[in-house]
Formats: structure tokens, C-alpha cells, sequence
């Protein structure tokens, strides 16, 4: 059972801002769908659940919405549009993260991604459930189970396959701005028997990232080379015009595609546009998935 989905991510608006912001991004997200072809595409909506990291993001982390807010307020105007979420599980106990499962699934969600702590903490940090006990204690309750996959993490691959012994069902990469993905993936498919649905994850990048560098911050792991490359791909797309932009987007998201397909892992594709919804972003990633889409149409009774 694979989720076999397009997913949009979309941050919860910010909690001052009150409930008519979460409509407008809603109402953003068929407009843009409208515009750029891709009515009725969107199979699944990603909320994250935020949480402040550090004093460095370039773009100041406000108090958001909490996940469930922000869903019980966007799903009437995105009909037929299932859910995602990512969930903090170091500061929950037990009995209130199985019940903010419950409640998670019960408003729609269909799978969870459990996350650690931010990078400001330590790993074990938090008197709450480690995300992959998370994994095994409610396989009863929750079919599809997340973990976020870094292709360029080093140990990544003994990480991932540990995740997978644990019980995670699908691995949701992050931003990808190279085809290391192809390397990881045909290494670990030629090492494990886990064949996980994999939730590639693709994003656009407007010029306004010259200037604010939040997706260089997001993807940021000093010291690590394959990254730097990474953080260098996000500029020279932010310095390029759009036409240029679109087609070294496009051509990236052809060679991950290409590198994976026959790798046999289930594909879904995430897609995201860090700095807010808008019809540039959407024609991207409507030209992405004319090469690609999931094969398999998502189902909203999993």
C-alpha cells in the first residue's frame, strides 16, 4: 500500500495572522493549480510541524498555527485533497502523541513523518518518544509512516535502513538540489532488501533567494562538501533568469527521475515553493511533472 501521490507543502500561516490567512493560502494553491494546469493534480497537502530552531534563518520563525488548525481550516476549499504532516514526537510522552496520532488521522491525515529534535538539541534530547519508536508503537494506527531522508547526511544509509527495521514505510527526502538521491538509492537498494516508497522532493527557487537565503539555510551541513555544491546549484538558479531557471530545474528533476525509476522503490513527488504559492513556481513544477508523475493514482480511503 503506497501513498503514490503529488504533494504540495504548505506552511502553516502564522498565528497572528488569524484563520483568513490560512484561507488565502488555500484559495493560492487553486488559483496557481488553475492557471498552470495542474487542476485536480495535488493528491495530498504537506503541513509541517514547525518549531523554532535557531537565531540564524533568515526569515524570522513566528508562533504558527498548530497543524491540525491549519487543516481543519484549508481542507473545505481544497476538495479531494488529502493530508501529510511532519510531527515532532521528543516532547510527547507516549499516551499524547498516540492520541495526537488519533487525532491526526482521524481529521485526515494519512501519513505522518515522525522528526527529531532541531538542530540546536541533541539527538535523545527530550522527554518525549524518539521518532523511531514512534515508528513501531502505532503501526496499529497509522499505515503510512514518515521518516525525512538526506541522501548527502553522512551514515544517512545505515540511518535509513535502521528507520526501515523500525517500521517506516515511506523515507521524504529533502529539497533536492542534485541527483546524489540516484547514488544513495542504487546503493541502498544494492545492499537491503527495503524497497520503502520514497517522497522525492523538489523545490522552486525565485530570485528573491539571492537576497534572503532561506533555502540555502534550510539545506545547510557545514563542512560537507556535497552540500556546498547543493547550496552553489540554489544560487546560481536564484542568479539565473526565469526561462534559464525553469529548464536547469526541470533538467535536474529528469536526472533524479531517470537515476530512480528502476531502482524499484514506490515514487511519490513533493513539491515546494519555500517563499509562498505563485503561478512562476507552479508552471515549474507543471513542467516537471509532464516528464514524471506518480504511476499510481493515491487512493483517499489509505
Amino acid at each position: 500500500m503506497t501513498l503514490g501521490t503529488i504533494a504540495l507543502e504548505l506552511v502553516p500561516s502564522n498565528a497572528e495572522h488569524g484563520h483568513e490567512r490560512a484561507l488565502e493560502e488555500a484559495r493560492k494553491v487553486v488559483k496557481a493549480s488553475l492557471e498552470s494546469g495542474l487542476d485536480g493534480v495535488i493528491g495530498h497537502v504537506m503541513i509541517p510541524g514547525m518549531i523554532e530552531e535557531d537565531d540564524g534563518r533568515p526569515v524570522e520563525m513566528k508562533p504558527k498555527l498548530d497543524v491540525l488548525d491549519f487543516w481543519s481550516l484549508i481542507t473545505p476549499e481544497l476538495p479531494g485533497v488529502r493530508g501529510l504532516c511532519t510531527q515532532v514526537t521528543a516532547f510527547l510522552d507516549e499516551p499524547a502523541l498516540r492520541q495526537r496520532v488519533v487525532d491526526l488521522r482521524t481529521a485526515g491525515i494519512d501519513g505522518i513523518a515522525f522528526v527529531g529534535v532541531p538542530r540546536t538539541m541533541n539527538d535523545g534530547d527530550g522527554a518525549g518518544v524518539a521518532p523511531t519508536d514512534a515508528l513501531a508503537i502505532y503501526e496499529d494506527l497509522l499505515d503510512h509512516r514518515g521518516v525525512i531522508l538526506i541522501p548527502t547526511r553522512e551514515g544517512e544509509n545505515g540511518r535509513f535502513e535502521f528507520k526501515c527495521d523500525r517500521g517506516a514505510t515511506y523515507g521524504m527526502t529533502q529539497l533536492l538540489y542534485s541527483d546524489a538521491i540516484v547514488g544513495f538509492l542504487t546503493d541502498f537498494a544494492n545492499t537491503t532488501d527495503h524497497r520503502p516508497e520514497v517522497l522525492l522532493s523538489f523545490g522552486f527557487v525565485p530570485t528573491l533567494e539571492h537576497s534572503v537565503g532561506l533555502i540555502n539555510w534550510l539545506i545547510q551541513d557545514p563542512g560537507n562538501a556535497a552540500v556546498a555544491a547543493e547550496q552553489d546549484f540554489v544560487k546560481t538558479l536564484a542568479r539565473t533568469e526565469p526561462l534559464k531557471r525553469r529548464q536547469l530545474t526541470v533538467d535536474l528533476y529528469k536526472r533524479v527521475i531517470d537515476g530512480v525509476a528502476d531502482l524499484g522503490f514506490p515514487l511519490s513527488i513533493h513539491l515546494e515553493a519555500t517563499y509562498g504559492i505563485n503561478v512562476a513556481a507552479f508552471d515549474t513544477f507543471a513542467e516537471m511533472l509532464d516528464y514524471w508523475s506518480p504511476p499510481t493514482p493515491r487512493s483517499a480511503n489509505t
